[in-house]
């Protein structure tokens, strides 16, 4: 369909909108101006089509233009669009939205305090552990420990917390209490140990910052079950998340899962903490929470801490205008609904044993050094020498080239340097993962031709 918008025109009207993700000026790559979306493609002022193969930024898990949850929205915007909760009052979609969370949240999580997206669940959990320890007269339980790699939102709370340097140092000094310990990325070990005879290097390095900084004074460990796009997915070594939750609870710390881009599906299970049987004190979620039809997250709790926050008569000092908005509450609700409708937590499970299969073809590449995943979220990491996982030299150039040969042919596809990403809706049929397979093959294939051998290691060539 042909969109009668002047892309030169758009072009330079957004010189006036101040956007995340700013890289400069890129003269011989204009930005694509998106106009609307359908299903799983997108589609720009040209009327060019896109397989989007990374969900809008891993939100949209049941594709654009589902019309249950535009009518949702339209009938309770018809009704009420939005009225502050809190104090004497309670907005009813926002209340049979938590009581759909308590039904479906592992373990005991069933108390939920809304936001509007990731960074502000990840700064709620943060604040709901520190109160819950004021709650209970332990005010010297302020601190938290998160991961290096890991990375919870882009406030100045969720900040802290992130273990990116990139994120971080454009805002140092970031606030005080929050301390890191090692990822468990099995490829990309910080100690260059063998997963099958480390012993869980990563756990014990854990438990040492935890005896380090005093277990008396740390309220939280935060982390995600498995670490998002920025690190590609890196799934937890066997036992791992197990021993962060007993670590936890024998120091009498909680523990809050990140789930933000692994929730509602996206792994094969609602949960992908689910998959190791671990569940958290607290667990946020946002991205997929509607299908990103309307900003919405929340920070789900345990009864226990609500009740001892709620008794203390302090309540949770934490304010947000928009929290549970009416609007956003009914776009969840009714996409929830379409994911437990259409079982598309079972067919996120088949499509990543497809996946897997088909990405496992990838080896036959030298550049391929590993792929990883679970569900429909998947990595691929480029490298020069598979064996010693020494980088690409240049780094970027590849997994920029790969993009851009995806692009042109009609397919977004995600980079992170040499890191390529999918994440694509939960929606997407056989034939639309199969055609994001083989591009993905041909890609790579157009890719290996401006590599060269030297020694033992690949280099780029332009």
């Amino acid at each position: 369909m042909k969109n009668p918008l002047n892309t030169e025109d758009v072009v330079a009207a957004s010189r006036h909108l101040w956007q995340s993700y700013f890289h400069g000026e890129q003269p011989d790559k204009p930005p694509m101006t998106i106009t609307h979306g359908d299903g799983l493609y997108i589609y720009d002022t040209e009327g060019n089509e896109y397989l989007d193969t990374f969900a809008s930024l891993l939100t949209t898990l049941c594709g654009h233009g589902r019309t249950e949850v535009i009518d949702a929205v339209t009938r309770q915007m018809e009704k009420l669009a939005y009225f502050p909760g809190g104090q004497e009052h309670v907005i009813e979609p926002a209340a049979r939205l938590a009581a759909k969370l308590a039904e479906i949240a592992p373990g005991r999580l069933s108390v939920s305090f809304l936001v509007n997206d990731g960074s502000e669940a990840n700064e709620a959990a943060i604040k709901l552990a520190r109160s819950y320890y004021w709650a209970k007269g332990e005010k010297n339980r302020y601190k938290v420990i998160f991961r290096r790699g890991s990375y919870h939102g882009a406030t100045l709370g969720a900040l802290s917390a992130t273990g990116l340097a990139g994120s971080r140092e454009p805002y140092e000094p970031l606030l005080p209490g929050f301390t890191h310990a090692m990822p468990a990325n099995c490829y990309r070990c910080e100690l260059g140990l063998d997963p099958d005879t480390c012993a869980l290097a990563c756990l014990k390095n854990l438990a040492s910052v935890l005896e380090w900084e005093g277990p008396q004074s740390v309220a939280a460990v935060i982390m995600d079950p498995i670490p998002g796009s920025n690190t590609g997915f890196p799934l937890p070594p066997d036992g791992y998340l197990q021993g962060v939750r007993d670590l936890c609870d024998r120091h009498g710390v909680l523990l809050i899962f990140d789930e933000i881009q692994t929730g509602f599906g996206r792994t094969g299970k609602m949960f992908a903490s689910e998959h190791w049987n671990v569940t958290p004190d607290i667990m946020t979620v946002a991205k997929g929470f509607s299908g990103g039809y309307v900003p919405i997250g929340a920070a789900i709790a345990t009864e226990e801490i609500a009740e001892t926050i709620r008794s203390a008569g302090t309540g949770f000092r934490h304010i947000h205008t928009f929290s549970g908005h009416a609007a956003a509450c009914a776009a969840a609700l009714a996409h929830i609904e379409i994911i437990q409708n259409e079982d598309l937590v079972k067919r996120a499970a088949d499509l990543g044993v497809w996946f897997k299969r088909k990405l496992d073809e990838l080896y036959r590449y030298p550049l391929v050094g590993n792929v990883r995943g679970l569900g429909t979220l998947w990595a691929v990491e480029l490298v020069g020498n598979r064996e010693t996982r020494e980088a690409l030299n240049p780094q970027g150039k590849a997994g920029s080239f790969i993009a851009d040969f995806c692009r042109k042919a009609g397919m977004i596809l995600r980079n992170n340097g040499d890191l390529l990403v999918l994440a694509p809706a939960l929606v997407m049929t056989f034939a639309q993962a199969d055609r994001i397979l083989n591009m993905l093959h041909d890609a790579v294939d157009s890719a290996m031709g401006h590599c060269r051998q030297n020694g033992d290691r690949l280099e780029w060539v332009a």
